[in-house]
């Protein structure tokens, strides 16, 4: 068992692989969502049909209602109480002028007579279902399947009204297994007119006073459609659809998008592993062969316009001369662990070529970035001590730049950064504002400085709601007594902006860009010139 977690580990690092299981994964779970998707939207077409449905329902079932209501009425208000041919004649009249009238028959006592002429089909023995205070009601007064028969029945005094099982089909569009029941005792009971007997109450969670009018169950949709008499509700029930929507469109449409956006995951992986697995042999070979260069952006002191050290930036300039971005190679360094020879590089290049000018200038200062794993162990420190020993070059002339994002063991970076101010390093937080360092944690760290990340600095002046934040991280800095540096400074209303708020010292492209050592040996002297210069004239 244990030897196949090798060979699984092997295959997987394949990019082919890691590529065709993103694929898979991606088809898998595109899938499901589509599936997903069609289910409910065919479930919510399936709610919005019975919906529609019980609408129409209900406005045919009034329009009956109130059909068998009005001819009953009529025959009430008419004087006749004798079978005759008056009788017969105000019977026949409600039948023929109400469609929905099946059959208008008078009962008192022994007499009995309908507009059917003779086949009695009005009389009934047992008690009304429903017994309201005008109206009587019998409910399905036959289970026989003849259309002929009433399957709804209106009294009132000795008359009878009915319309026919048929006239109900008619009107009512009933779904193939549903059911049309009329709801007694509120709640308590139901009869069917059309379709078979339901089980009732239909579910365990129905409620018969519930405010939406559809409740769905996990095999049944019941519609309750109040009506206008109190003593009944009208309740439709219809069976859900259990077939896979296998021949639906939209399922057929998604599917093939599905697969193709899972390929394309499937090549987008394979081609940035292989990227990466390839910049990261090409980065161990720019190690080896000298391909990374460092470059140094000048810091200034606001005050003077003075250069009082430099930011070590690490550059890859290919073979072919183009330039790598650091935002491509360091987070790869970073994961490969590769950026620990990165940054004793940078410590080395640094002062294998500015050392005799950081010797000449005391005041002079080259700050290198560290990654978060130079911040949670105590390398560094022995790494810079052997090479100032060797330069001979003061601790105090190199300082050491952190990002918030870079402590992530507080603790720990805490215990490591106080040893390097110790021996005299100076410690700054780079980028401060981006990342998640809190006033608490800042004022427990040992740090001597706070930078200012661009973006804070290009929204002075602006409306923009980041505009404030340079300001504010000032104020803060000046409140724990840190020194504040301004990072990519452009224009000079930027520059007397910053130094009006108390900003100490500023980099970026208004003073210089990044320079090679060479460059930057030359501006430094120049600099000494012309304060020698300056000195003199005063003199």
């Amino acid at each position: 068992m244990a030897a196949v977690f090798p060979q699984l580990r092997s295959l997987l690092y394949r990019p082919w692989a890691l590529a065709m299981l993103a694929a898979l994964a991606s088809a898998l779970l595109l899938f499901a969502a589509s599936f997903a998707l069609i289910m409910h939207q065919l479930q919510l077409s399936e709610r919005q049909q019975m919906n529609a449905s019980g609408e129409r329902f209900l406005v045919r079932l009034e329009q009956v209602f109130g059909q068998l209501r009005e001819g009953v009425d009529a025959l009430q208000a008419q004087p006749v109480r004798h079978c005759g041919p008056q009788m017969m004649d105000a019977l026949e009249k409600i039948g023929f002028d109400n469609r929905f009238v099946f059959e208008a028959a008078f009962i008192d006592g022994a007499q009995r007579c309908s507009n059917r002429r003779g086949k009695d089909v009005a009389s009934l023995s047992r008690p009304p279902d429903i017994q309201g205070s005008t109206y009587s009601y019998w409910l399905n007064t036959t289970t026989q399947r003849n259309d002929n028969w009433a399957a709804l029945m209106l009294g009132r005094g000795p008359f009878r009204v009915s319309t026919s099982r048929g006239h109900l089909s008619d009107v009512v569009d009933l779904p193939a297994g549903g059911s049309l029941l009329v709801v007694l005792d509120q709640g308590r009971r139901a009869i069917p007119v059309l379709g078979s007997e339901q089980p009732w109450p239909p579910a365990s969670g129905w409620r018969a006073d519930a405010v939406d009018a559809l409740q769905v169950t996990s095999d049944r949709l019941i519609y309750r459609m109040s009506t206008k008499s109190p003593d009944f509700q009208l309740v439709l029930i219809a069976p859900r659809s259990k077939e896979l929507p296998i021949f639906n469109t939209l399922l057929w449409l998604l599917f093939p998008v599905s697969l193709v956006v899972a390929l394309c995951i499937g090549w987008l992986v394979l081609q940035l592993i292989t990227q990466r697995r390839s910049m990261g042999g090409e980065l161990h070979g720019a190690l080896r062969r000298g391909e990374l260069q460092v470059l140094y952006q000048p810091i200034f002191d606001l005050s003077n316009r003075r250069c009082v050290g430099a930011e070590a930036l690490v550059r890859w300039r290919r073979p072919d001369g183009t330039l790598t971005s650091p935002e491509l190679f360091i987070p790869l360094a970073e994961h490969s662990g590769q950026i620990r020879q990165i940054t004793d590089f940078v410590l080395q290049q640094s002062l294998e070529q500015l050392s005799h000018l950081l010797r000449a200038n005391p005041h002079l200062y080259i700050s290198v970035n560290l990654a978060a794993c130079d911040v949670t162990v105590p390398r560094i420190g022995e790494v810079v001590a052997q090479l100032l020993a060797i330069y001979r070059v003061a601790p105090e002339q190199i300082a050491f730049e952190v990002t918030e994002r870079s402590l992530i063991d507080v603790d720990v970076a805490r215990e490591n950064l106080q040893a390097l101010r110790d021996v005299g390093h100076t410690v700054l937080i780079d980028d401060f504002g981006t990342g998640y360092c809190s006033l608490a944690y800042l004022q427990s760290l040992p740090v001597d400085c706070l930078k200012i990340d661009k973006a804070f600095i290009d929204a002075l002046g602006d409306d923009a709601e980041s505009s404030g934040v340079a300001p504010h991280i000032i104020r803060m800095a000046h409140a724990l007594d840190l020194r504040v540096i301004a990072e990519g400074i452009e224009h000079e209303a930027q520059a007397l902006l910053l130094e009006s708020e108390g900003v100490d010292y500023g980099q970026g492209w208004l003073f210089a860009q990044a320079l090679n050592a060479r460059q930057f040996k030359e501006l430094i002297t120049k600099g000494r010139r012309r304060a020698g210069r300056r000195a003199g004239d005063e003199a």
